[in-house]
């Protein structure tokens, strides 16, 4: 008998059977992953921080307490003059990881268009712009969204809103930080002219932030559809529900199929935006709606 054989075979043997026991624990893991995760847009309780009722800073404990809801899509508005302030930053960031919670990014209004037709105001915007990369790389974000705003024809607004955003994703490259478009106003609500924004910029740290609404006269589920390939962030965009829990606005069913047939298997945020319920009782329905949707389209 030839012992050295035999110990080849053997160890050929154990190895196969590891191999195959890792590929299936692999398979079964990415069985159970869920389609998507979700998260809770910051500005879905835009009316409690007014009021006071809710500091920005407990965010991410409220968010874990009242709704189970781990990701976090924060506003910069809340916070909106502390960008540079790294003491807070630091401490939201300490409070969030003490309650389990995780931001994702921050979404930025009111610095600028980044399209704007003038040169100089278009490069403030960008400077603007740049402290909010910087503070939310510092709490723990992977993006900040931002507007591409502009004036002019079709062609001048691409050309326009892709020079602003291409320096601001260069900055953002140097700190490993993405920028995302939001469908949200003029062009921007242009599905068509969004994609067309994509590739004109053509870096891989700038993406979509696709979101449900927003659409205005144009084709929600097309807008979406097209914005979806540059996606790294998706907003469920809410406002009333029938006695089924549905959304009276979007077919939920019919549009995260888009999202999951892309290909994206990330976080899908709550953005309750209705009046007729409380927010509270608007993000409840939601959650409920796309956990629902997401045992349907796993099914």
């Amino acid at each position: 008998m030839n012992r050295e054989n035999d110990r080849r075979d053997f160890l050929k043997t154990a190895a196969g059977i590891v191999t195959a026991a890792g590929l299936s624990g692999r398979l079964a893991a990415a069985e159970k992953r869920p389609l998507f995760k979700v998260s809770l847009a910051e500005y879905s309780l835009h009316r409690m921080i007014a009021a006071k009722k809710l500091d920005t800073l407990d965010l991410g404990r409220y968010s874990m307490k009242e709704f189970g809801i781990k990701g976090l899509d924060r506003w910069n508005r809340p916070f909106f003059g502390k960008a540079k302030d790294t003491a807070y930053l630091k401490e939201m960031k300490r409070r969030d990881t003490e309650a389990g919670a995780k931001n994702l990014l921050i979404m930025i209004d009111g610095e600028g268009a980044l399209g704007d037709p003038d040169t100089a105001k278009r490069s403030r915007t960008v400077e603007n712009h740049r402290k909010w990369v910087e503070a939310a790389k510092l709490i723990g974000c992977h993006c900040i969204r931002v507007n591409a705003a502009s004036k002019g024809s079709y062609e001048e607004q691409l050309k326009l809103a892709a020079d602003g955003l291409s320096k601001l994703c260069e900055f953002a490259k140097t700190i490993k930080m993405s920028v995302i478009v939001e469908n949200h106003g003029g062009l921007s609500s242009n599905g068509k002219w969004l994609a067309a924004l994509m590739k004109k910029v053509d870096m891989p740290n700038c993406g979509t932030l696709p979101d449900f609404g927003n659409f205005h006269d144009y084709d929600r589920y097309l807008g979406v559809t097209e914005m979806m390939p540059w996606a790294k962030s998706v907003s469920a965009k809410s406002h009333d529900f029938d006695a089924e829990g549905n959304e009276t606005h979007t077919d939920y069913v019919k549009m995260m199929k888009i999202v999951i047939d892309s290909g994206y298997r990330g976080w899908v945020g709550i953005e309750y935006e209705g009046s007729k319920i409380s927010e509270y009782d608007g993000i409840v329905a939601t959650k409920k709606l796309l956990l629902k949707v997401r045992d349907k389209l796993s099914a």
